[in-house]
């Protein structure tokens, strides 16, 4: 039997791998580190394990394998394509305004932008619900084994894992924003969004 030690280390170093991925999660950090500054990174985060501790109770109540069901899969990757296709054009269409508020340090007042953020990347992202049902299923059943106890060590090892890279992140891009001009932060900004459509367009194309 794995100790508690064993699994939350475990549960960091796998974590840690995902997380550094690219993707969307990243994408949108360095977009809401350049308008908001260094909280945005582990706002975002605090938004993903919000969703994460949901999920994560599910799966261990036994409904992991309805989220492998060739239609549920579909939905997942239909629904998320869509929504990253939203929010990459939403990027591209207002990088103008958005580039004008971050200079300004506009905008940075409220943070469930990227608490939000964190959610709906999270849920929309069907590679995050793939990754749980295989990956993360078989920590929890291994974490189960010691109880509550060694449940709560995967969850908070995998959030510290996430947590760490994307402070990391927003720490390295807003120490870097006071350089940037404002065509580099649209471009920035533009580069991001068309990001988000790629990615949203690769997931539609898999559910059909």
């Amino acid at each position: 039997m794995f100790s508690l030690l064993t699994i939350f280390a475990g549960s960091f170093v796998v974590g840690l791998s995902g997380a550094m991925a690219p993707g969307p999660v990243l994408t949108v950090a360095i977009s809401e580190t350049l308008k908001r500054g260094f909280k945005a990174g582990p706002l975002i985060v605090l938004g993903h394990a919000i969703l994460e501790i949901v999920l994560l109770l599910l799966i261990a109540a036994g409904l992991g394998p309805f989220f492998q069901l060739p239609a549920v899969t579909t939905i997942f990757l239909s629904a998320g394509g869509a929504v990253l296709l939203w929010m990459g054009g939403q990027m591209v269409i207002t990088n103008k305004r958005t580039t004008e508020d971050a200079l300004n340090a506009k905008g940075a007042e409220s943070p469930y932008g990227p608490v939000l953020a964190g959610i709906v990347l999270s849920v929309s992202n069907p590679i995050w619900i793939i990754w749980w049902v295989t990956v993360g299923m078989g920590f929890v059943m291994q974490s189960l084994q010691l109880g509550i106890a060694g449940l709560l060590s995967f969850y908070f090892g995998h959030i510290l894992a996430d947590l760490a890279w994307y402070s990391f992140v927003s720490f390295s891009v807003s120490a870097g924003r006071r350089f940037c001009s404002p065509v580099l932060y649209r471009a920035v900004f533009i580069v991001c969004g068309i990001a988000l459509i790629g990615l949203g367009g690769l997931f539609i194309s898999k559910a059909v």
